[in-house]
C-alpha cells in the first residue's frame, strides 16, 4: 500500500484527485497508476485503470489472473468493472468512498449475479493516510 500511497501524491502534485494503484505479481511491482484524468483528458484514467493497462501490457495478457490491486480508495463502478474483466485475484483497497465506491457502496459490484468474477477483497488497509490524503487535496481546493 505504501507504493499506492506514494502514486496518490504524486496525482496530488499533478492537480489530480489523489488516488493511486499498484499492481503486485509474485510479490513484485509489475504496475503503478496515479490518477491521470485531467492531464490526458480521458473520464477513464482513474489509478486502478492506468495500472491495469500497464499490468496487462508488461504481462502481454488482458487476463491478470495471477495478480493483486492495491489502491487507496474504494474503486468505483467503472473501475470495479475493469478488476472482474481482468480477473485480478485480491483487491486491497484504502479508504471507503459512500458517495462513489461501488464496492461496500453504491451498487456493491461483486456481490451482483451478473459479476462474472469476484476477486478476495481486503478493505481498509492504510485507511487513515490514505483519507488524509484526499481530504488535504480537496480542502487546498475550496
Amino acid at each position: 500500500m505504501r507504493a499506492a500511497l506514494d502514486a496518490a501524491r504524486q496525482a496530488a502534485k499533478r492537480g489530480e484527485v489523489p488516488v493511486g494503484a499498484v499492481i503486485v505479481r509474485d510479490g513484485a511491482i509489475i504496475a503503478t497508476g496515479g490518477n491521470r484524468s485531467r492531464a490526458d483528458a480521458d473520464p477513464t484514467a482513474h489509478a486502478e485503470i492506468v495500472a491495469i493497462r500497464q499490468a496487462a501490457a508488461f504481462i502481454g495478457c488482458d487476463r491478470l489472473i495471477d495478480c493483486d490491486l492495491w489502491v487507496t480508495l474504494e474503486p468505483c463502478a467503472m473501475c470495479a468493472g475493469a478488476i472482474a474483466h481482468a480477473r485480478l485475484r485480491r483487491l486491497y483497497y484504502g479508504a471507503a468512498d459512500p458517495k462513489g465506491g461501488a464496492v461496500e457502496h453504491g451498487p456493491r459490484f461483486f456481490e451482483q449475479p451478473t459479476c462474472h468474477h469476484r476477486p478476495e477483497i481486503f478493505p481498509a488497509i492504510g485507511e487513515g493516510e490514505a483519507a488524509a490524503l484526499l481530504r488535504e487535496f480537496f480542502a487546498r481546493r475550496r
